[in-house]
């Protein structure tokens, strides 16, 4: 059924609207769970009564149980009669275990500190235009966007890159990968622990991404293979130096005026045979895509950076990039998570 068919009643349309209030309601719960650390409270002690986890958590003990009966009710925990509480299923490894491929904790709280604050501010920037960009918003913003994208830096170090023909055992023999817009270097990392003959570079113009970076890389003991850099990728990656170029969540971004360059400045870094390897959101190309099930994701991101002076490619504006850049073969697309697109070519 349409949702403007005239079937659909005034009821159905309200029941909708506190559906969408619910969402709401369930990201705050889930931002307490995560930030009093009722969620990994619950993940060391299944079975754990109401007293005994606010006494573990050093909480108020009312509060406890109204946020553990709310989360029952959300289906985030279970119970075992009226005062035993476990985690549902997987929920120990998506919003209790930080560094597990499938945590959310950085996305929730990239929605509950930060995107709140956005919408706020985005009243103004309606009437005005007025945008705040990603870059220079500080550490904590830095650090709630990595965690957000923890799990796509994790599946393109240890699933995507290994796929690409050709370049297993390139990195195995020491090859270099460039990875444009690094942030807080969460992929560099993985990926140098993932391929301990290969070499990592990082480049990105958000100084506060990269003084985490900095951070991460010298607790990980990897001074000597993952280099960090600040600038635009033409001027500080020598052309056809690496045998691949990642960007991920980064190619929306990028200024549209400025991304055709950007791009091509990524593509001159390649080595001949080199591969360029994209994990972004695309944007429908027409208003019957916004109600498909593969654009939900990008509409949500679209207009959540709106204040951010972000916008989300379509399909067409991604592949003109590519071939301005000068992949002349096949662009191979993909669809991994909730909406993400991988775009894979070879120089």
């Amino acid at each position: 059924m349409s949702l403007t068919d005239s079937a659909v009643t005034a009821d159905q349309q309200v029941a909708r609207v506190f559906e969408w209030r619910r969402g709401f309601n369930a990201m705050h719960v889930m931002d307490l769970g995560i930030e009093l650390g009722l969620f990994r409270a619950l993940a060391q002690a299944p079975g754990s009564s109401a007293a005994a986890l606010a006494e573990a958590a050093a909480l108020h003990l009312p509060y406890v149980r109204t946020w553990l009966w709310t989360a029952h009710g959300f289906g985030m925990v279970d119970a075992e009669g009226e005062d035993a509480f476990r985690l549902a299923p997987h929920f120990d490894a998506i919003l209790a275990s930080p560094g597990h491929p499938r945590y959310l904790g950085g996305f929730v709280r990239l929605g509950t500190e930060f995107a709140a604050e956005d919408y706020r501010a985005a009243r103004e920037a309606f009437r005005t235009g007025q945008v705040a960009p990603f870059q220079g918003r500080g550490e904590a913003f830095a650090r709630a966007i990595a965690e957000s994208t923890w799990g796509l830096q994790l599946a393109t170090a240890k699933k995507l890159l290994p796929a690409l023909e050709g370049l297993p055992a390139a990195l195995e023999a020491g090859a270099t990968v460039l990875e444009v817009g690094c942030g807080t270097a969460n992929f560099l990392v993985q990926f140098a622990k993932a391929f301990p003959a290969a070499r990592a570079l990082g480049v990105d113009i958000d100084p506060s991404g990269l003084e985490v970076a900095r951070s991460r890389i010298r607790e990980a003991g990897l001074e000597q293979r993952v280099e960090l850099r600040q600038g635009r990728v033409g001027e500080v990656v020598a052309p056809g130096s690496v045998e691949a170029c990642v960007m991920i969540e980064v190619l929306h971004e990028i200024a549209r005026p400025i991304r055709p360059a950007v791009v091509a400045e990524a593509a001159r870094a390649l080595k001949p045979g080199g591969w360029m390897l994209i994990v972004d959101e695309t944007y429908p190309s027409t208003l019957a895509q916004t109600r498909e099930p593969e654009f939900r994701f990008p509409l949500q991101t679209g207009i959540e950076e709106l204040t951010w002076g972000n916008e989300i490619p379509d399909r067409e504006e991604q592949e003109w990039l590519l071939r301005e850049a000068g992949f002349q073969g096949e662009i191979r697309r993909s669809i991994i998570g909730e909406g993400f697109t991988v775009l894979a070519a070879r120089h």
